[in-house]
């Protein structure tokens, strides 16, 4: 969280564009050293909310172009105005992908480090399991996933349920068809990428297509890029209608996490450009989320469950990305349920 004077300092920058360190230290209420300020400028420059103009005495802070995409936000503050009290980027925004994400790392360096560690102690307890045990922890993580991520999308089948279904194919009283098969498909999709670990690798259109398909075999919902337009519920935000538009934005989607050089950074943003982007009639997050552990799983790194994360959560961090291209809510969601998995299956 960003402290009281990380906020003022940040709050002076904005209203009074390129500053000094000397103007922000004496144009700021806080009874701080001029070395303690020039320490919190450093932290701020780490942490891609402020970028430097210019060297030495000359230095000017600015806002980061990167500072909409990881400000920090309180997200139960945030949904406290109701949908149409909020103000939000009702359209999609190229720019994002194209400038921002392209010219900046959405985690920093405290961030990074952390997740290196959790993968140091993945690497080193695999280690230290025979191919059966590994095998049968992927298989647990691999029913807690499509469990989890079916809830999200709706379905109504339990834990216990889902692990029935999947290793005895024994369907659930009460339940539709469709979420048998939504489950079943998420197993498909899973055993897909275990099986062809480097598919995606590099990710492309067609390769994120193909996922869709195996998630959406026997369900009602239309294959390929979607031609028609399509609405989000809880939100105003309006994703792209134009099928040619669709198609740049996913083929900008793919170069963009390719040439990114951190797999967490490469997973993280799978997950919520494809939900933005909603390329598909149905099955969008569904797809995100397997393409996102298919990427981790390329490069030997823990595969995520969600299987803790509380679906209406996901749903306000994904939101908030739609509507204010904030990435930090889910960013904050993906740390933990990697922090999760490894500590759980692993």
């Amino acid at each position: 969280m960003v402290e009281k004077i990380e906020s003022e300092i940040i709050e002076f920058i904005k209203n009074n564009g390129g500053s000094s360190s000397k103007e922000i230290f004496d144009g700021i209420s806080a009874s701080k050293s001029y070395a303690t300020i020039k320490r919190i400028l450093l932290q701020l420059i780490a942490e891609n909310l402020i970028e430097t103009n210019g060297k030495g005495k000359s230095t000017k802070y600015l806002i980061s172009s990167a500072y909409e995409l990881v400000e920090p936000i309180d997200i139960e503050k945030y949904y406290e105005k109701e949908i149409d009290e909020r103000t939000i980027k009702d359209g999609f925004n190229f720019n994002v992908i194209r400038e921002v994400l392209n010219k900046h790392t959405v985690f920093t360096q405290v961030e990074l480090n952390r997740l290196a560690d959790l993968q140091n102690t993945y690497q080193k307890n695999i280690s230290q399991l025979s191919k059966s045990e590994y095998t049968k922890e992927l298989e647990r993580l691999a029913i807690d996933l499509s469990w989890k991520s079916s809830q999200i999308e709706g379905n109504t089948y339990s834990l216990l349920e889902t692990e029935r279904l999947l290793k005895d194919k024994e369907t659930a009283s009460g339940k539709t068809k469709e979420e048998a098969i939504m489950l079943l498909n998420h197993k498909d999709a899973l055993d897909f990428i275990i099986e062809n670990p480097d598919y995606l690798h590099p990710l492309s259109v067609s390769k994120i297509e193909d996922i869709h398909s195996i998630l959406i075999k026997e369900l009602a919902v239309e294959k390929n890029l979607r031609k028609k337009r399509v609405g989000i519920s809880g939100t105003n935000y309006k994703p792209l209608e134009n099928e040619f538009q669709i198609l740049e934005a996913l083929t900008d989607t793919c170069e963009l996490i390719n040439k990114k050089v951190y797999v967490f950074e490469k997973a993280l943003l799978t997950l919520v450009l494809i939900s933005y982007i909603q390329p598909f009639m149905d099955g969008n997050k569904r797809t995100a989320r397997i393409v996102s552990n298919a990427i981790l799983m390329n490069n030997n790194y823990c595969p995520i469950s969600f299987r803790t994360v509380d679906s209406i959560d996901y749903k306000k961090a994904m939101l908030l990305f739609y509507e204010q291209n904030n990435i930090s809510s889910f960013k904050d969601i993906f740390i933990n349920q990697f922090d999760f998995a490894v500590k759980t299956y692993f």
